[in-house]
């Protein structure tokens, strides 16, 4: 979320993409930076996934980020 923050200050239109096991701390750090990020959360896990796998993740999350981008 640091990053995220970082770079919406520069101007620099981001997404955080996390997996829901992390949706509790990602929420948790954005209140702490008063920051509210657009974020798209995908299954979990990321770590041992195939190619193939890790291209189906991110081929389901990409309409979601699209509309995140273009929202801002």
């Amino acid at each position: 979320m640091h990053d995220i923050t970082d770079l919406e200050a520069r101007g620099v239109v981001s997404v955080g993409v996390v997996t829901e096991l992390f949706r509790d701390g990602a929420v948790a750090q954005c209140k702490t930076l008063a920051f509210e990020p657009a974020v798209v959360f995908i299954p979990p896990p990321i770590q041992d996934r195939t190619d193939a796998e890790l291209r189906k993740l991110a081929d389901d999350a990409f309409e979601a980020i699209l509309k995140s981008v273009l929202a801002a």
